[in-house]
């Protein structure tokens, strides 16, 4: 992917480029995310209502995605044992847990199709806590 954006703009410095390879990368990772986190509410409403079964999909969808960014994204990057780098991912990720999940239990209570259709409320939480997310897992966790 590097060298594909490497043809397509070539004056643009390389650890500028890099960044942008990792958002992208992060982004396809949060896709693969939403659709575990998605599943995860889905499947457990039910039997833990909303809030529940959004916490319980929040903390599957962000493991997973520790474990594609460490593998794929900042592969190479970090430091320390894996449940150390999973810990420090789910501390450092709080800002975007605030922006991601305030998001949704605020549309999950104010807006009704959002309580009967949870998708909408996991997607809009997840572009909330994207970028938040994205900056914290870079400079903190992947450095």
């Amino acid at each position: 992917m590097q060298m594909t954006l490497r043809r397509l703009m070539p004056s643009v410095p390389a650890a500028r480029l890099m960044v942008a390879v990792q958002f992208i990368q992060f982004g396809v990772v949060g896709v693969s995310g939403f659709l575990v986190d998605t599943a995860t509410v889905y499947g457990l409403r039910h039997a833990l209502g909303l809030y529940g079964a959004g916490l319980a999909g929040y903390v599957t969808a962000a493991s997973s995605n520790w474990l594609l960014n460490r593998i794929w994204t900042f592969r190479g990057h970090g430091s320390g044992s894996a449940h150390r780098q999973w810990a420090r991912f789910m501390v450092t990720n709080l800002g975007g847990f605030v922006l991601n999940r305030g998001t949704y239990a605020a549309l999950v209570a104010f807006l009704p199709i959002a309580a009967r259709q949870p998708v909408i409320a996991i997607a809009a939480g997840a572009v909330a806590g994207m970028f938040v997310n994205f900056i914290l897992s870079r400079r903190l966790v992947y450095r």
